[in-house]
């Protein structure tokens, strides 16, 4: 404990200093595995155990039960808790994990099929490479009567929106939910049917011709390299530029009664996060060591290091430099900007997670309900004063609005501004507008 400091009196002491926190096995954990590892929870008195989940809805009952502490979580998942999507819960977050870091591969067969529409260069195709070299092959399985199926890890996961939003900037529709319906398969209208598979899982189902292609987090697209059963297509970088990924979530009752605590844990992933991006990426090679035990990841090294260490394969053999394949804390990675909040509500919105037309207020608030920079900041500004971070290193609290400036870097090249969400809703040709619901 830092009983003799000036921020141990302004944060105060651990009300719980035993913790469990549950994460799924996939490399942008690492956050949790390092501030393990490096001691940096036990520099806040704090004593964790971080215990892998069977999947994400397991692991958002037990932290809404209360068997888990925390955990690693889809952005998505403390926004569909509390807005009653699925499972109703007060969830919040106040640490965002990383930036970036999705793919999509498509089987040995569909990668085939969609030769003849890949533009290439030197042999080598040009990237991005976009869903309308799909559209093609999707058109001729839904002319021969054979569903096009692909897989996402979770209904309201970061994959399912980025898979959703590249198959219908390529004219590819995703359907819809209807939930006031009872209709939560999200395959109404669909031309591609989305469902459901656990990331682990992913190479092994799309090997196994019950789906054609997927979209999850590494280590499970360079899986498919490794095992020759697919090719890396497009990784979510390419198709929104510094695009949120996971987040640290809690229950708001847990965070009420444990405010310190969490603080404390802010500290401690804040300062995880920092060691994993420092000088250039310096660290990763150890990371990657570290992630590779069985309890974290339990993939191969090298597969781990083949996006974990800045670069990317697509077919094999094709290995580009994506140096912010995983970003831990640049761009300020780490803080929970009520404008990426508000993104994740349009897309809910737009596929019909959410069934009613909602103001912009209502996305705002709802964004301010879950999304909590105000316990980032006191958290970042501890770390400054006790030597362990500078100020530079953060968004300037004092006159941070929590909105990021209007992002352009898409692939379908429409804009996103975050206070202005039915705006941003109306530009698109495939989506429920503003004022629709099924």
């Amino acid at each position: 404990m830092l009983a003799h400091s000036v921020i141990a009196e302004e944060v105060g002491y651990a009300e719980k200093e035993e913790l469990k926190f549950g994460f799924i096995k996939l490399t942008d954990m690492a956050p949790l595995a390092i501030a393990y590892e490096k001691g940096y929870f036990e520099d806040e008195g704090l004593y964790v155990t971080l215990e892998a989940q069977a999947n994400w809805k397991v692991l958002l009952d037990r932290v809404i039960d209360g068997q888990l502490d925390g955990a690693h979580m889809l952005a998505g998942q403390p926004l569909g808790a509390t807005i009653g999507f699925g499972t109703q819960a007060h969830i919040i977050t106040a640490f965002s994990m990383d930036l970036n870091g999705n793919g999509i591969t498509v089987s040995n067969q569909i990668w085939e099929e969609m030769q003849p529409y890949v533009p290439r260069e030197n042999g080598k195709a040009v990237l991005p490479i976009k869903a309308d070299y799909l559209k093609p092959v999707v058109d001729k399985y839904i002319a021969q009567g054979k569903p096009f199926k692909m897989g996402m890890v979770f209904p309201v996961s970061t994959h399912n929106y980025e898979l959703r939003y590249w198959l219908a900037a390529g004219g590819i529709h995703p359907g819809y939910y209807a939930p006031h319906k009872g209709d939560t398969s999200g395959q109404i209208d669909a031309q591609a049917q989305l469902s459901v598979t656990p990331p682990p899982q992913m190479p092994a189902t799309m090997e196994a011709g019950t789906i054609y292609g997927y979209c999850v987090g590494e280590p499970w697209n360079q899986q498919a390299v490794f095992k020759d059963i697919g090719v890396p297509i497009i990784t979510d970088y390419e198709i929104w530029k510094n695009n949120p990924e996971k987040v640290f979530g809690v229950s708001k009752a847990w965070a009420e009664e444990n405010p310190n605590t969490h603080i404390r844990v802010v500290k401690a992933m804040i300062r995880a996060a920092m060691w994993l991006d420092e000088n250039n990426n310096a660290n990763r090679p150890e990371a990657v060591k570290i992630l590779a035990q069985s309890n974290y990841v339990g993939a191969d090294a090298d597969v781990i290091a083949n996006s974990m260490t800045g670069t990317f394969e697509y077919e094999k053999g094709d290995v580009r430099e994506v140096p912010d394949f995983n970003v831990f804390f640049r761009y300020h990675a780490t803080y929970p900007f009520y404008s990426d909040a508000i993104w994740y509500l349009t897309q809910m919105r737009r596929w019909g997670q959410i069934a009613e037309p909602k103001s912009d207020d209502w996305f705002m608030e709802t964004a301010k309900k879950v999304y909590q920079p105000a316990i980032y900041a006191k958290a970042a500004e501890a770390l400054i004063a006790e030597g362990k971070a500078k100020a530079s290193d953060f968004p300037d609290f004092a006159t941070e609005t929590g909105f990021k400036a209007p992002q352009t870097e898409f692939i379908d090249n429409i804009t996103f501004d975050g206070t202005q969400p039915n705006a941003y809703l109306s530009e698109f040709a495939i989506g429920l507008k503003p004022d629709e619901k099924i």
